[in-house]
């Protein structure tokens, strides 16, 4: 797969991951598992790439006697997914069209 498509698809899957609730690296990851496979080092790549571009906001809380950062989607974050199912209609039109003649139209 491309690289820069499957950039964008992981940061839309991260994003979602938090949509309805603020969360963290590791529940992350447990949320994206039936899905999709992600190390951390790709997570957290991903999710300081979000909070760069402001599309999530980062808070730390102690959990455990331990800090923990906690991650929470932003209004811009919440354009992004819908930005997203917008594209994602031209992608299916587009695997549609390459694989017309294979019958398959899944």
């Amino acid at each position: 797969m491309d690289i820069q498509l499957k950039r964008g698809l992981l940061d839309v899957c991260v994003l979602a991951a938090i949509k309805s609730e603020d969360s963290y690296g590791y529940k992350i990851i447990k949320d994206m598992k039936p899905y999709i496979e992600l190390s951390e080092s790709t997570l957290y790549t991903i999710l300081k790439r979000l909070e760069t571009a402001k599309m999530l906001t980062v808070r730390t809380a102690e959990h455990g006697g331990r800090l923990r950062k906690y991650y929470h989607i932003t209004e811009a974050g919440l354009r992004r997914i819908e930005e997203f199912k917008e594209e994602w209609k031209e992608i299916l039109a587009i695997y549609q069209f390459v694989t017309k003649e294979d019958g398959e139209h899944g």
